[in-house]
């Protein structure tokens, strides 16, 4: 390892952006003096009503974080108890954990491997009389196969959720993401571009789901007297929503800064043999919340595990998202969808992908250097391997780590 490539202090995958303690002084001033912290307060509308503008979509609700709404977005559907709904393994576990909250079966589906969501070609062989919905994931901000994923619905008349967790502004031609299918989920945790600290919300076309929503999200009290429905407490906090409008402010100059650091990880690494960086579609607008690149063993001469466990000799804090796979975690293994063998695709990309400290702070000269000790690693492989060669046999030679015969 060379010490001069090591960074100082940890380097981590993400940074969360905040807002100037002198800004965030006056929203709380606003708050203190209201004495309104919570349930329903101004800032909370406001807040509801802004997001409605930034992602593109009719109607807003939000919530305390990303997987109460998820939550809460299965059960507002009605979905029969027992019913299956089909989804992607390839997802942080709140996903197929919320289908099974709601008295759901998931069923996992394999998927693409450019986009790396649910392979729309595959769901319907999955559908029975017992199928209810389709929830699928829009990872590292790639949407899903949205339009052939509703025409699926359609046909069998089942409800589409979204997971959007990564795709906080993302668009197909201009459109926001939240607004295809019945419900998308947004998150605002803060390992997200942008983020309430915790938090996130629900988008919607219907708004009847509204008032659906509204008294899922609080315990289905209606008013003093009445309770209608059987709720739990989703609701965003007033000190949330405070940061939330903070925050919108702040979170285009962020995703300007990432797409610097974005052109320097492609420009340092798109010729580098083994590594392969993910490519969002042309009309789609990058939600800038991950930078993903994938490794092949045989070609690079290291896992991807290995570079994992090696960048952190150097201070780098990768993350390997999504391993191991939903279908892999005790809970779920179990299931008939959750074979290896319906899952080529997936099995194969989750020992591949790795994400890369993406922030705006990370700055220019740091993006580089992380680039260099790939390169490093990627180099002292070769050699490693060309030493090895040769002391086993004098009639060979390196090819990009591999030896071969004269």
């Amino acid at each position: 390892m060379s010490k001069t490539l090591k960074f100082p202090a940890p380097v981590y995958v993400t940074s969360p952006i905040l807002p100037p303690l002198d800004m965030l002084g006056e929203k709380l001033k606003s708050i203190w003096q209201s004495k309104w912290l919570t349930n329903h307060g101004d800032m909370h509308g406001e807040f509801e009503k802004t997001l409605e503008a930034v992602l593109k979509v009719k109607n807003v609700s939000a919530f305390n974080n990303g997987t109460i709404a998820l939550l809460t977005a299965l059960k507002a559907l009605d979905l029969p108890q027992g019913s299956e709904v089909i989804t992607t393994p390839f997802t942080f576990p709140a996903t197929p954990h919320c289908i099974t909250w709601n008295g759901l079966k998931p069923v996992f589906c394999d998927i693409e491997p450019d986009t790396m969501t649910i392979d729309a070609d595959k769901i319907e062989r999955l559908i029975n009389k017992n199928t209810s919905a389709i929830l699928g994931v829009h990872v590292y901000g790639f949407p899903c196969d949205v339009e052939k994923i509703q025409t699926i619905a359609n046909k069998f008349n089942l409800r589409v959720i979204y997971d959007s967790a990564h795709a906080f502004t993302t668009e197909i031609n201009g459109k926001g993401i939240g607004s295809f299918g019945d419900i998308s989920m947004f998150s605002f945790h803060a390992t997200k571009l942008f983020h309430t600290v915790e938090g996130g919300c629900l988008t919607y076309y219907n708004p009847e789901y509204k008032e659906k929503i509204y008294y899922l999200r609080n315990f289905g009290i209606k008013n003093e007297e009445e309770v209608v429905d059987i709720g739990i407490n989703g609701k965003m906090n007033e000190l949330q929503a405070a940061i939330g409008l903070l925050n919108l402010k702040l979170f285009e100059e962020e995703k300007r800064k990432r797409q610097i650091i974005k052109s320097i990880y492609a420009e340092n690494l798109k010729a580098m043999n083994g590594i392969r960086l993910v490519q969002m579609p042309e009309n789609v607008t990058d939600s800038m919340q991950y930078f993903v690149i994938k490794i092949d063993k045989e070609i690079f001469g290291l896992s991807r595990d290995e570079v994992y466990s090696k960048l952190k000799e150097y201070n780098v804090f990768a993350r390997k998202y999504f391993y191991p796979l939903c279908s892999e975690y005790q809970p779920y293994q179990r299931l008939p969808s959750s074979g290896k063998d319906n899952l080529p695709v997936a099995n194969k990309i989750k020992n591949e992908v790795l994400c890369l400290p993406f922030y705006g702070d990370l700055g220019k000269e740091n993006v580089g250097k992380i680039c260099e000790i790939i390169r490093c690693l990627r180099k002292n492989r070769i050699v490693s391997f060309a030493r090895t060669s040769k002391s086993n046999s004098s009639n060979s030679f390196v090819i990009s780590g591999k030896s071969a015969r004269k």
